[in-house]
């Protein structure tokens, strides 16, 4: 499960289809509706908000509105309630990873979407986001 930080713009079709089957799923571990991947690290920052699913559904509205910028037909209906505009901190380390992790994703994947994306330099967070200083966040899977 890799639920993005970086803004959907940046991931390629393959990658914002699967994004959102996975936060689809997230969306049903976080309301105890499945057995699997309850202890998942990528789950920690949403279980840690006050109010997570509010958060995670959130977090699916900016997947679909990316998906209707570009014509994808994604049932909103499967999205839980959303919440109040607020933000989860997310650390610049955390992000530049994401970013990185992305374009080593896209350079064989899509080589087009890499292209376009592999050299910017101010990256944009997914909108629940909200950037502050620090390394990559502790329950990351770096490969060391």
């Amino acid at each position: 499960m890799r639920l993005w930080s970086v803004h959907p713009k940046y991931l390629d079709a393959v990658g914002l289809v699967a994004l959102w089957r996975e936060a689809l799923l997230a969306q049903n571990v976080l309301k105890g509706e499945t057995k699997g991947y309850t202890n998942h690290p990528q789950l920690e920052r949403f279980k840690n908000h006050s109010n997570p699913q509010h958060m995670i559904a959130n977090y699916l509205h900016g997947i679909w509105e990316e998906a209707e910028k570009r014509g994808y037909d994604f049932n909103v209906s499967k999205i839980g309630e959303k919440g109040k505009k607020e933000k989860i901190p997310l650390t610049r380390g955390q992000l530049r990873y994401e970013f990185e992790h992305l374009c080593d994703k896209l350079r064989t994947r899509n080589p087009d979407k890499y292209r376009k994306i592999h050299t910017v330099q101010e990256i944009e967070c997914h909108p629940i986001f909200e950037v502050i200083e620090g390394r990559v966040e502790r329950w990351e899977k770096t490969e060391t």
